[in-house]
C-alpha cells in the first residue's frame, strides 16, 4: 500500500503502524480527541477509519474483530462529542462574553444559534463526514446551548453512520486487491467526498437567498 502522494503526517498507515501494540486503544483516542477536544482538529479521521478497516481483513494487527473494532470506535466518537458539547457549554461562554475578543465573540453564538435553528440536528450529522467542522461544532453546539437530548440523539446516529460506517466501507473495500494497491487514491478520494455534504448545504442556502430576494421586500402596512 503506497501513499506517496500524501505527507506522512497524513498518511494513515504510518499512524497507525506507528501506535505499535497500542493500535487499538490509540486509534480510539484519536477518534475521541478529533470528535471532542479541539486539538484534534488536524486528525485525518476519516482516512483512518477507512484504513482501519482495511487492516482487519488484510492484517492480524487487530486484536479484536471487525464488529467489536466498529463498537469501540463508534462509542469513542459518542462520547468526544459529548466532552466536546461539555467543554463548549462550560468554557464556551466566557470565551465568546469578552468583548475585546478578536475570534471568540458573541454574534459568533448568535450566528451558530441561528445556523442549527434553520438546519437543524442534520448538521450534527454532516458535520461528522466533515474535516476540522465536526471537531468544532460539537463545542459550538455547547456553546449555542442546542439541546441535549437533541444533541445526544444525533450525535449518536453521526457515531454510528460516520465511525461505524468509514471503518465497514474500509474492511469491505479492502479486500478488493485494487483497492490494496492504490489505497493512496482511495484516501484521497474520502477528504474530497468529505466536503461534499457541505457543498450542497452552501448550495442550498444561496438557493434559499436568492428566492427570497427575488420576492422582494414585503409590502409596507
Amino acid at each position: 500500500m503506497n501513499l506517496a502522494l500524501l505527507p506522512e503526517w497524513l498518511d494513515p498507515v504510518n499512524i497507525l503502524n506507528g501506535l505499535g501494540p497500542f493500535l487499538l486503544p490509540g486509534l480510539a483516542l484519536i477518534i475521541f480527541a478529533e470528535c471532542g477536544l479541539l486539538i484534534g482538529f488536524f486528525l485525518p479521521g476519516d482516512s483512518l477509519l477507512f484504513t482501519a478497516g482495511l487492516f482487519t481483513v488484510s492484517s492480524t494487527v487487530f486484536p479484536v474483530p471487525l464488529w467489536a473494532v466498529c463498537v469501540i470506535l463508534t462509542i469513542c466518537a459518542f462520547l468526544g462529542n459529548v466532552v466536546g458539547y461539555w467543554i463548549g457549554a462550560k468554557a464556551g461562554p466566557a470565551l465568546f462574553n469578552k468583548p475585546e475578543s478578536r475570534f471568540f465573540k458573541q454574534e459568533y453564538v448568535e450566528k451558530t444559534h441561528s445556523f442549527f435553528e434553520k438546519y437543524g440536528p442534520r448538521a450534527i450529522v454532516l458535520a461528522r463526514f466533515v474535516p476540522i467542522v465536526r471537531t468544532f461544532i460539537t463545542a459550538i453546539a455547547g456553546v449555542g446551548r442546542m439541546d441535549k437530548r437533541v444533541f445526544f440523539v444525533y450525535s449518536a446516529i453521526g457515531a454510528v453512520l460516520w465511525a461505524t460506517g468509514l471503518t465497514l466501507l474500509g474492511a469491505a473495500l479492502g479486500q478488493i486487491e485494487f483497492i490494496r494497491e492504490n489505497l493512496d487514491l482511495m484516501v484521497i478520494g474520502i477528504v474530497l467526498l468529505s466536503v461534499v455534504p457541505i457543498i450542497i448545504e452552501v448550495l442550498k442556502a444561496r438557493r434559499e437567498k436568492k428566492r427570497e430576494l427575488a420576492k422582494g421586500p414585503l409590502p409596507q402596512a
